[in-house]
């Protein structure tokens, strides 16, 4: 059966993203996609949505 881990990022940069990634990937997840949500004034993403997942037995 297949999980589904969704990490919130409130704070988007590239050290907020690379300590998700290396943090949930040892813990055994595997990265699945990223998702970023932008304010309308703003071009830089106010928040990402990392998406994990793994095989459980």
């Amino acid at each position: 059966m297949l999980q589904y881990k969704v990490v919130e990022l409130n704070s988007v940069s590239e050290e907020t993203i690379e300590e998700a990634l290396n943090d949930w990937t040892r813990q055994g997840w595997h990265f699945d996609t990223i998702h970023f949500a932008i304010r309308e004034s703003s071009k830089r993403p106010a928040m990402a949505f990392v998406i994990f997942t793994r095989e459980e037995p």
